[in-house]
């Protein structure tokens, strides 16, 4: 079903049970997957690839305990030009993806979710509300972006990495003063198995090993190490972002 509202740029192609809603636009030379439903109001650019089965613009369901999760308007999804989505991916109304984002398989992209260009997400990743992530940033299979968190540009988060918000772990009201995630400054890298605690921030060019418990700020171009983690060394100098062929400032 596409409804009569909605606008779709020439060359698009749409597969079959596919569900287009109201006032929708979709850019030139699209790529729509069997069974995709896209909801109303969402903005997608030229050149964008939608695999089978994924939901665009999805309402947030709000749980009655919920801590983050707030009733309110939302603007439409958008989705910049040269961006791949993968099957069974969902990407909730409010969220605003960059140009030629690459977003695997079984992602979940929340609400207030904003990812800048060239970033990748990886299979399996989930990406919680009021998560801004920079440009040209990687994140692996399975990690775990907590709601509240920040990923600055060139930002490397290896595979099952867990960022965390709640130091209450869901426990009295007093809880609700010092809800926070995770900031990553530019350039950081974070090894496989890492563990965050809620308001942590890592330094510019700094390293988490794999397997760390970061229970303290991270300064810049340090290493840490270790549960809890703790500083090891300087970050080698020609691992540097700055010394970096790719990086343009």
């Amino acid at each position: 079903m596409i409804h009569e509202t909605a606008k779709i740029g020439e060359g698009t192609g749409i597969g079959q049970n596919v569900y287009i809603g109201k006032n929708v636009v979709i850019g030139k030379n699209c790529q729509i997957g069997h069974n995709v439903v896209i909801h109303d109001d969402t903005i997608i650019g030229d050149n964008v690839r939608i695999d089978d089965n994924t939901v665009i613009g999805k309402l947030p369901m709000k749980a009655k305990m919920s801590a983050i999760t707030k009733e309110k308007e939302l603007p439409p999804a958008e989705i910049g030009s040269g961006v791949l989505i993968g099957a069974l991916v969902v990407i909730y109304r409010g969220a605003k993806i960059g140009k030629n984002v690459l977003i695997a398989d079984l992602v979940s992209v929340r609400e207030d979710v904003e990812i800048g260009d060239y970033t990748i997400i990886g299979r399996g990743v989930t990406v919680e509300n009021k998560v801004k992530i920079g440009k040209k940033v990687k994140i692996e299979t399975e990690a775990y972006i907590t709601a509240l968190s920040e990923i600055g540009d060139y930002c490397f988060i290896a595979p099952e990495v867990t960022f965390t918000n709640d130091n209450f772990m869901g426990r009295t009201k007093e809880r609700f003063k010092y809800h926070k995630g995770v900031t990553l400054k530019k350039g950081a890298r974070v090894g496989a198995n890492s563990t965050f605690l809620p308001g942590i921030t890592v330094g510019e060019d700094a390293v988490v090993a794999a397997g760390s418990v970061v229970t303290k700020d991270v300064p810049p171009r340090k290493i840490v190490l270790g549960a809890p983690a703790r500083v090891w060394r300087d970050v080698p100098e020609e691992q540097l972002l700055e010394n970096q062929d790719y990086y343009e400032g």
